[in-house]
């Protein structure tokens, strides 16, 4: 998906930016998108980033507004946040049990840009307290009819006490400009011994090496980092976490949707049913130690 760019003046919001895991200026340029984007890979630590990339502020304001979530970027209407709920919601009840099997639900489950709360809602029967975040105001107040605690904003606006057993991030951490500050300030918020769960697309994944450059996951402008296991894992290892293990995160999209991304029009009974496809989406787990 290709968003409304947050300025008319397109090159005043555009910055150029170094690694933004390691900090190397080393880079070299395996898919080039549409102008003036590239994707570039850090000849030092393997890690993808979008280059150049609009400011965080430009973003953050485009991510605010109630259109966010409408969709309809391929020119088809289910495409929208709302009309995914079925598939997302398959997602996150078998992500909650590979949770489980692992001994990591119960307690208090923090999720950071928690969308319109249904894995805050499927998470009723795995944890007590639930809280989440999310910059869209219409998206927060849709959460909060799951009976959780949503903030509006990010992982600042969430109080230092009381700490949390579990945090989970989905489909989050491409987003973020500083990643390695930001994990880190969520094990500021992770009770000792507790677990951080990040999700996001696979850029080391079958799907994307099948696909090229037209890998539905390279979102320009939004997505400013593209993740495999490896930079994944060393990202949470960088913040400080240990035990970092892969976590199985099969994934169901409307059909529909998969459609759209091939610029294919299905009809709606069609479209609403859920496939599950393999090998789109790279997920970590890690303990956060004692502080």
């Amino acid at each position: 998906m290709i968003l409304k760019e947050p300025a008319a003046d397109t090159s005043a919001n555009l910055e150029y930016p170094a690694c933004p895991l390691c900090e190397s200026d080393r880079r070299e340029f395996p898919f080039r998108l549409g102008e003036p984007y590239r994707v570039a890979r850090c000849i030092e630590c393997g890690l993808h980033y979008l280059y150049p990339r609009f400011i965080e502020s430009a973003m953050q304001e485009v991510y605010r507004e109630s259109s966010y979530y409408k969709g309809g970027a391929c020119g088809y209407a289910d495409t929208s946040y709302a009309a995914q709920e079925f598939a997302l919601r398959a997602t996150f009840k078998r992500l909650l049990r590979n949770l489980a099997k692992r001994g990591l639900t119960g307690g208090d489950l923090l999720e950071i840009g928690c969308g319109y709360g249904y894995l805050l809602d499927e998470a009723r029967s795995f944890f007590g307290r639930r809280v989440g975040t999310e910059f869209s105001p219409e998206g927060a107040e849709i959460g909060r009819g799951t009976g959780a605690e949503v903030f509006v904003g990010g992982i600042e606006q969430v109080p230092s006490e009381p700490k949390f057993d579990c945090v989970i991030g989905t489909q989050l951490i491409e987003h973020v400009y500083e990643p390695l500050s930001f994990v880190k300030r969520l094990a500021g918020h992770t009770k000792p011994d507790g677990h951080i769960i990040l999700a996001t697309p696979d850029i080391g994944g079958v799907l994307r090496k099948a696909m090229g450059r037209s890998w539905p996951s390279f979102k320009v402008p939004e997505h400013v980092l593209y993740f495999d296991y490896r930079t994944l894992r060393s990202l949470m290892l960088r913040a400080g976490l240990s035990d970092v293990c892969r976590l199985p995160y099969p994934h169901a999209f409307p059909l529909g949707l998969i459609a759209a991304k091939f610029g294919f029009k299905l009809p709606p009974w069609l479209g609403h049913f859920k496939l599950w496809v393999p090998a789109t989406t790279v997920a970590v787990y890690g303990r956060v130690s004692n502080q």
